[in-house]
């Protein structure tokens, strides 16, 4: 975080106990570390929880395709509600406080769609859906970016990785369930209490950043923080990406059921195969950034994701069309973390920069949905991801936008020394 923030936790290292030429982690720091990867994984499970079923709810609430793409497109505008404030909530109360109450909010809210029963009702649940998902999205964010500060050495993309994880156990419990006919509004509220319990414990241990005392209005961020342009570049690049997956996630099942007459498990197995690809991606990212290259690693990320985009539009069976989701997956994975890392280093306000960066791309993931609906019921799903694979293709170009070279050396919490990146990580 910015220089007038400091936490509740000290430096974080231990003076002497270098490995590699770097501090080693105090116990704390470590326990931080672990916690705000749980708080990923519990984001990414109600992500893929969601997801999963996205066909049942589409059925239970009796809305085509095109409606479906509609109601799909309040989350988006929940998240550009909310997530632009968040940086002044967190300023104000403390990230930590502020994260647990919108993780919790968060969890608590998947109640709501599988309980809608039109259209409206449903709009009106995914709205909260995305506020809450967008508000703790960016508090999480920020918190990793000071972790990784501190630490000396990159875990973005490992964190995300959790994220997937979490995704991946998400969706693969509703594999089982759409397998075996269980409603999903019985899966959905054992699923909320269960996470809501779980984010409760793991947050109490990660970093708290607050406000130097005496500074708490001096360097308050807006009420309403747009991207600084000097993160709007690694927006338009993380869009992308964020497009690609978030098409995938929502509508890879409906895609196979409705194009490939794909029975409900095997649809539901598709977003598990797409959560296990992106999820083995990021845990790996952050060796293979270190030792490729960000740029490297995005550029080879959009090729994949291209092919795998052509593999969904070209597929004549439901097998290749799931090879073809697990590319995009394994393409996209690593792009937005090396986004949220590079923009806490884009200015001279970290958690500003990330509340636009977050908003930018997160909407964008919350908008695919919709789109792809929209031009599936001009069009088809098939011409839907013609885009998607467009899009794809454009992280291929534009990978030289996340160089950290761009955005300077990683930003340390106060009274630790920065240190530059590894030269092997800015190639």
């Amino acid at each position: 975080m910015s220089n007038a923030m400091s936490a509740d936790s000290p430096s974080g290292t231990l003076p002497g106990a270098a490995q590699g030429g770097r501090p080693r982690p105090s116990r704390e720091l470590l326990r931080a570390r672990y916690a705000i990867a749980g708080v990923f994984t519990v984001h990414g499970a109600v992500t893929g929880t969601f997801v999963a079923r996205v066909p049942w709810v589409q059925d239970h609430a009796g809305v085509s395709a095109g409606q479906l793409g509609f109601a799909l497109a309040f989350p988006a505008i929940g998240a550009a509600l909310a997530m632009p404030m968040a940086a002044r909530l967190s300023h104000r109360f403390g990230v930590k406080p502020t994260l647990r109450v919108m993780l919790a909010l968060w969890t608590l809210v998947l109640l709501l769609p599988g309980w809608a029963p039109n259209v409206w009702a449903l709009c009106a649940a995914l709205f909260l859906y995305g506020a809450t998902a967008g508000t703790s999205d960016v508090g999480m964010n920020a918190l990793s970016v000071e972790t990784e500060n501190r630490m000396g050495r990159s875990i973005m993309s490992g964190l995300h990785g959790m994220w997937s994880v979490g995704v991946l156990i998400g969706s693969g419990v509703g594999t089982i369930c759409a397998h075996a006919d269980i409603d999903a509004r019985v899966q959905f509220s054992v699923a909320a209490v269960v996470l809501t319990v779980i984010g409760l414990v793991v947050t109490q241990w990660v970093l708290d950043v607050r406000p130097e005392p005496g500074q708490e209005e001096e360097e308050a961020p807006p009420h309403f923080a747009l991207p600084p342009k000097s993160a709007l570049l690694i927006g338009g690049i993380a869009f992308c990406a964020v497009f690609a997956e978030g098409a995938s996630l929502d509508w890879s099942a409906v895609y196979l059921e409705d194009v490939l007459d794909s029975s409900a498990a095997v649809a539901a197995a598709s977003t598990t195969g797409f959560a296990l690809t992106m999820a083995i991606a990021r845990l790996l990212g952050d060796r293979l950034v270190d030792r490729f290259g960000a740029v490297p690693a995005v550029r080879s990320g959009g090729i994949l994701a291209t092919l795998g985009g052509l593999l969904v539009v070209l597929a004549p069976h439901p097998a290749m069309a799931m090879a073809g989701f697990a590319l995009i997956g394994l393409g996209v994975a690593v792009v937005v973390p090396l986004a949220f890392a590079a923009a806490g280093r884009s200015g001279p306000n970290p958690s500003q920069a990330i509340a636009g960066v977050a908003t930018v791309t997160y909407t964008s993931g919350l908008i695919a949905p919709s789109l792809i609906g929209g031009i599936a019921d001009a069009t088809s799903l098939v011409g839907s991801f013609i885009l998607v694979t467009a899009l794809a293709s454009g992280l291929i170009f534009g990978a030289g936008l996340l160089n950290p070279n761009r955005t300077g050396t990683v930003r340390v919490a106060s009274g630790a020394v920065p240190e530059p990146r590894p030269k092997s990580a800015v190639e």
